[in-house]
Parts: C-alpha cells; sequence; structure tokens
C-alpha cells in the first residue's frame, strides 16, 4: 500500500529535519533521510518515525 502523496509532502527525518525519499521493494517500504543516513521503516502504511527505531543505510 503506497504512501499518500499528500503525507510524503510533509514528512520529514525527525533528527534532521531534512527531506525524506520513499522506497518501495519487495514486500517492504522505507523511508530514507540520506544526510542522517538512516531507514525508516513503513508497517502496513504507517511510517515508524522513531529515531531509536531507525535503522542505518
Amino acid at each position: 500500500m503506497p504512501l499518500d502523496a499528500q503525507l510524503l509532502d510533509i514528512l520529514a527525518c525527525p533528527k534532521c529535519k531534512g527531506e525524506l525519499e520513499y522506497r518501495t521493494g519487495e514486500d517492504q517500504e522505507a523511508l530514507l533521510c540520506h544526510a542522517c543516513r538512516l531507514k525508516y521503516e513503513v508497517d502496513e502504511g504507517i511510517p515508524i518515525m522513531l529515531i531509536d527505531e531507525a535503522r542505518p543505510l
């Protein structure tokens, strides 16, 4: 289930407040922050925007 374009426009990295790139792959969705080199998972259409839950790129 892809994220809504309006939601993607307002979401920002919680750590640096920078832009996020939305990526979809094989049964996996994520938001990537290239500045912080972090990946925020999207679980059932809900972005998990917690810094402690982010994974390194």
